[in-house]
Parts: C-alpha cells; sequence; structure tokens
C-alpha cells in the first residue's frame, strides 16, 4: 500500500522520503493541485529490506566479544 503525502510534506522531508521508498520498496503518492502522482523505485526492495529492525542484543558487542563459549558447545550424537 502506497503512503500519501502532500507536495509541501516531500518538499521538506525529500531525501529522507526517497531513501524510505528505496529502502522499503514502498511506493509514495503525492497530491497536488487535485493530481495524485507516484513515486516508484525501479527496483522491488528484497523482503528482507522489508523487516522491522529489531535489537537483538541488550548489551553492546564489545561485552560478548572474546567470551569463551566452549563449555556451551556439546558433540553431536
Amino acid at each position: 500500500m502506497a503512503k500519501k503525502v502532500t507536495a509541501s510534506t516531500l518538499r521538506e522531508n525529500v531525501y529522507t522520503i526517497l531513501d524510505q521508498i528505496i529502502e522499503s520498496g514502498v511506493p509514495i503518492e503525492i497530491t497536488r493541485k487535485g493530481h495524485l502522482l507516484r513515486i516508484i523505485p525501479s527496483e522491488p526492495a528484497s523482503r528482507l529490506a522489508r523487516l522491522k529492525k529489531r535489537r537483538c542484543l541488550n548489551v553492546p558487542a564489545e561485552e560478548i566479544l572474546g567470551l569463551d563459549w566452549s563449555k556451551e558447545w556439546r558433540e553431536a550424537e
């Protein structure tokens, strides 16, 4: 589903909106003087690009780098 914005909103946030289109692959519709215009990416975004970014760790990566995990590994049976 395309996001809808006015021409004024596009003008205020043109680079942010263009980056969102590139990253998500979702087109945007602009209304201007009663006309509807659409900006769409020339290439579809990958399905992975559309995933919501989430933090997986609640600690900085530096805290877990170098930890000794050898006690956690088990031989396959």
